[in-house]
């Protein structure tokens, strides 16, 4: 339903992002994860078609978003990070106007507009300005305009920003309602939130992918083993040699423990899928180390975001993922040097063609308490200097 292949976007010689490259299948929700600076507004703006992008493609539905931005437009609804809401608007009247905006036919808005109203909860404040609602209703009512013309995909940045706890539980689980009829891309740096609402995940850094794959699947990679073992020097030297050559063993390290000269802590990553432990105890016994503890370890969603977006440790190798099934593979490859934050100046006009209303219909109460003037230029007379006496025009 949406992909992405080696998308790229350069402000003059800073690059937002670069060859990134993704796919999301129909009904699912993905969440785009990535701290700030990683390209993740930038992302969202060029699949929504408010921004072009400088190489690559990406397509919606089967169209390109840069060859046919106009029937893309149509078949996506997109909540940026700040709602684009009129806070004199009543939330039905609003959602009146936006279906019109979105050229929704005359006969299916009432339908439409009541559809989205219950699908985000907010019957009882169809009725209420927008400026009188909390931030949670007011990011539903976000969520609402984004799904009023039904799209297939629907795009997200950012959409529990600022919200309390109570609030971020309420439009996860609205979100998670909207999966199955629509395709979802979620982009956040919200951690549980990504965990408990999609189904695949994809994380960028410096404006690169370096992983994708399912939560389960990221937390997998750096499953492992901890143990604390006494020996002397020479046989942790050996020790370290046996178990890098061990199958299933992916990497190692070895760790002092403080006020204790002869124990030290073995950390191990093992491969996914695989038990190494009884080889692992086998080896350290050969090697005649004590073992006074040996525990499983299986990092948290967090724990695999910190690790792949520390500038220290770019190539670690959970940076590659490959979900089951699918037969492609991600691969981290070294990030260049970009500014964390890039200044996005964006310069666009867009013109929103309101069709004429059918003869007979009747719309819905729609509450402005605005009223549009037409520009008009005061004509400004400067002061007099005092003591300037101002010299009549004689008409010959």
């Amino acid at each position: 339903m949406i992909e992405v292949e080696h998308l790229s976007k350069n402000y003059g010689s800073t690059t937002a992002i670069a060859d990134l490259s993704f796919k999301v299948e129909p009904g699912e929700i993905m969440g785009f994860l990535g701290p700030n600076g990683a390209g993740k507004t930038t992302t969202m703006r060029i699949l929504s078609g408010y921004l072009p992008a400088s190489a690559g493609t990406a397509r919606i539905a089967g169209q390109d978003v840069h060859e046919n931005l106009m029937a893309v437009r149509q078949k996506i609804g997109y909540l940026p990070e700040t709602p684009p809401l009129y806070p004199e608007m009543t939330v039905e009247g609003y959602l009146y106007f936006v279906s019109r905006i979105k050229l929704v036919p005359a006969g299916d808005r009432s339908r439409q507009v009541t559809s989205a109203i219950q699908r985000t909860g907010l019957l009882e404040k169809r009725h209420v300005l927008i400026r009188k609602l909390s931030k949670g209703f007011k990011q539903r009512v976000g969520i609402a305009q984004a799904i009023v013309h039904d799209p297939p995909v629907i795009i997200l940045d950012e959409p529990t920003v600022g919200l309390d706890p109570r609030q971020i539980i309420e439009v996860r689980n609205l979100i998670k309602s909207l999966a199955g009829q629509h395709t979802i891309i979620l982009s956040t740096h919200i951690l549980p939130e990504v965990s408990m609402t999609c189904d695949r995940v994809t994380i960028v850094n410096r404006g690169q992918v370096v992983a994708t794959g399912s939560p389960d699947k990221l937390t997998g990679f750096a499953e492992g083993y901890e143990l604390e073992v006494e020996g002397d020097s020479e046989a942790f030297a050996g020790i370290i040699t046996s178990l890098e050559n061990l199958p299933g063993v992916r990497s190692l390290e070895l760790v002092e423990i403080a006020n204790s000269a002869n124990r030290r802590q073995l950390q191990i990553a093992c491969e996914p899928e695989t038990e190494p432990g009884k080889e692992i105890v086998s080896a350290i016994v050969t090697a005649g180390l004590g073992l006074y503890e040996m525990r499983r370890t299986r990092p948290s969603l967090e724990d695999v975001f910190l690790k792949l977006t520390t500038l220290d440790n770019q190539n670690h190798p959970a940076a590659e993922s490959q979900e089951e099934g699918e037969g492609k593979t991600t691969e981290a490859t070294q990030q260049p040097t970009v500014e964390e934050t890039v200044s996005e100046t964006l310069v666009e006009t867009q013109s929103e063609i309101i069709p004429e209303e059918t003869p007979g219909e009747i719309p819905p109460e729609i509450t402005l308490n605005q009223t549009t003037q037409p520009e008009t230029q005061e004509e400004i007379i400067p002061e007099e200097t005092p003591g300037e006496t101002q010299q009549p025009t004689n008409n010959q």
